[in-house]
């Protein structure tokens, strides 16, 4: 737990396995293959990325279009459509606000070189809401909104320590919970994580420091800690 700041572990998932229904699943694992790298794509394309079949695609796409969640163009490729926009919108409000973390992040890479970002979870996944890319030519480049796994990285381990997920081997965390990853995302890669809590104990977010390994290294990273720490502090909202 970090000293001095409250945390409160996040609503139960209780009976999340038990209570599902399978056509909203395929439907929401659509809007998931498409990415900043994919975005758009063929029907084939879809159904190579979500095992689907391609029936089953046309059926959900077309009620997914008339909520304006899935848009198909002449050729009959499909992107996203404008309602994802309207909702990641809403996303952003609900947690803090770009115009008061940019400034962090742009400290965070001034002074260590370094890409800054800021982590939520979204369910499995964790989302590069802002970033702060390093200056360096040679660097960690993450875009905003790009979705990665939870089961990796520094700011995965935060957001599923402070979630209440018991993430085996604390050993990773200082005492003021900022954790560790060398090489988990990405073998060339290492970041530093800590967590950013609101004014009532939840977490909002990681905050994090990532960079090439055999640049930021042990004492770049030990070094980079306090810095970090301090700004997370100072991004606690009411």
């Amino acid at each position: 737990m970090r000293q001095g700041v409250p945390w409160s572990i996040s609503s139960d998932r209780t009976n999340l396995a038990t209570n599902r229904t399978e056509s909203v699943e395929r439907a929401l694992s659509i809007l998931s293959a498409f990415s900043t790298q994919k975005p758009i794509m063929t029907l084939a394309e879809i159904a190579e990325e979500t095992g689907l079949h391609k029936s089953t695609i046309l059926r959900l796409t077309n009620s997914m279009a008339i909520y304006g969640f899935i848009q198909r163009d002449a050729d009959g490729r499909f992107s996203v459509g404008p309602s994802v926009w309207r909702l990641g919108l809403i996303f952003r409000r609900d947690f803090t606000k770009r115009e008061h973390v940019a400034p962090s992040l742009k400290i965070l890479a001034e002074a260590t070189g370094e890409t800054a970002s800021f982590y939520v979870r979204a369910g499995n996944e964790r989302v590069c809401l802002y970033r702060e890319n390093s200056p360096n030519l040679l660097r960690f480049h993450v875009e905003e909104g790009m979705r990665l796994r939870l089961s990796t990285g520094a700011s995965g381990l935060v957001l599923r320590h402070f979630s209440g997920e018991d993430v085996g081997d604390l050993s990773v965390f200082n005492k003021n919970g900022t954790a560790t990853s060398v090489g988990q995302t990405n073998p060339n890669i290492s970041s530093i994580s800590t967590p950013v809590f609101t004014g009532a104990g939840d977490l909002a977010g990681a905050l994090t420091v990532s960079g090439l390994a055999t640049r930021f290294d042990k004492e770049a990273r030990e070094n980079a800690i306090p810095l970090l720490e301090s700004l997370a502090r100072s991004l606690t909202t009411n």
